[in-house]
């Protein structure tokens, strides 16, 4: 099916590496037609000169439709790489008559809450944990709770490790929820118990007919009370029976369209969702995918929101060796040396660093992955080389922050 010049409306809100470097490159080249729907204009349209860019409250599933509405003939496709944003893009192309993905799944997968609830009354996996909704005080909605300690507390619509914070006793748990109250008072937070064992990602794309699996990553985090992703190590193929078992406990949630990343443990061979975040892995994950797999990862996302079916085998190469490093600041203040952006391919491996703050920019130490300093990925055919590529780079470099 020909998609030269079918009109996608794309929900955004601030830029990001995937749609600059990812899925507008791939629209362009399916000769596809994209308008930006975002909160921020200004941004995106510096960052993309030329682009359509249009203002629109892109929180608001109403806004959205109502704005696409005014714009003329209806879309082709409606579609969001944004975690915030997946309920609303999906309402928007279902009222549209447009391919999409359900939007109750959508809405199960970014409240924590919910999804803890939808998995215990399905069957699938049950996570002690409570709700403690915005403006509540800790100290009294908490009052003899029936959590084992170290437990959890995170935001209930939270993304990328904010806010995210492991906590040993109760006095410590009222004590970071009225932190986190501080920084997001209109925030409803989760607190549930603490899930052991080593982190894991499986990504997956689908049609709502196939769904194929991607491969994973293990992902290693600093040490508590934080969870701040460090280092991402391609995993082409996890135990088929590691595999099932989350499979099954996205089929509960109603996955099943487009790409997914999810977050899980393996503990005692038991695999146990963390998190799922429906939409393609962040961080530069995505296009190191794409790179690694060979494959037009991009294109199928839109394609696939474009209604077109995924091949039954993509094609992708399954003898690749990949790993993605983040220098992180260590300490709050302004950055004043680091490497400039490079990329360089030797003894078949391919590194890429790009820095993700600018030389002069102050910040304040928030561990999260807003402490990310840059990123470095690196793929081959060879684990051992690609490990030594990326270590000698990190070596070799200096960051350097001052008060």
């Amino acid at each position: 099916m020909s998609r030269n010049h079918a009109s996608v409306y794309l929900l955004a809100l601030n830029p990001t590496d995937a749609v600059s470097e990812g899925f507008l490159p791939a629209a362009d080249r399916l000769g596809a037609a994209v308008t930006v729907l975002t909160d921020q204009p200004a941004a995106h349209r510096a960052r993309h000169p030329g682009l359509e860019v249009l203002d629109c409250e892109v929180r608001d599933f109403r806004a959205v439709i109502s704005r696409i509405s005014a714009q003329g003939p209806a879309p082709d496709a409606v579609f969001t790489n944004s975690d915030h944003l997946q309920t609303q893009a999906a309402l928007a192309a279902d009222y549209f008559g447009l391919p999409s993905k359900d939007w109750r799944a959508a809405l199960r997968t970014k409240d924590k809450a919910e999804m803890r609830r939808h998995l215990a009354a399905r069957g699938a996996d049950t996570v002690r944990s409570t709700e403690l909704p915005a403006g509540q005080d800790p100290s009294v909605a908490l009052a003899g709770l029936d959590l084992p300690y170290p437990c959890v507390v995170k935001p209930r619509e939270g993304v990328a490790s904010e806010d995210v914070v492991l906590v040993g006793d109760h006095t410590e748990l009222v004590r970071r929820c009225r932190e986190i109250q501080g920084r997001r008072p209109g925030a409803a937070l989760v607190v549930e118990e603490f899930l052991p064992g080593e982190l894991y990602t499986l990504e997956t794309l689908g049609d709502g007919r196939v769904r194929h699996v991607l491969g994973g990553f293990h992902t290693e985090v600093s040490k508590p009370p934080y969870f701040i992703e460090e280092r991402l190590t391609y995993v082409p193929d996890h135990p088929r029976s590691i595999r099932d078992q989350v499979l099954a406990q996205l089929d509960a949630l109603g996955i099943g369209f487009g790409a997914c990343h999810t977050e899980f443990v393996v503990h005692q061979g038991r695999a146990r969702i963390v998190e799922v975040n429906y939409r393609a892995i962040g961080d530069q994950c995505d296009l190191l995918l794409a790179e690694l797999l060979d494959i037009p990862l991009f294109e199928h996302i839109l394609r696939t929101h474009l209604g077109e079916p995924l091949p039954d085998d993509l094609g992708a190469r399954r003898d690749g060796a990949a790993r993605l490093d983040y220098p992180c600041a260590d300490r709050a203040g302004t950055l004043v040396a680091a490497p400039a952006a490079s990329e360089v391919e030797d003894g078949g491996v391919r590194l890429t660093y790009r820095p993700l703050r600018e030389l002069g920019e102050r910040h304040e130490l928030h561990g999260t992955n807003r402490d990310f300093l840059g990123v470095v990925r690196a793929t081959g055919t060879d684990r051992e080389r690609v490990d030594g590529a990326v270590s000698a780079f990190l070596a070799a470099q200096r960051w350097e922050i001052a008060p």
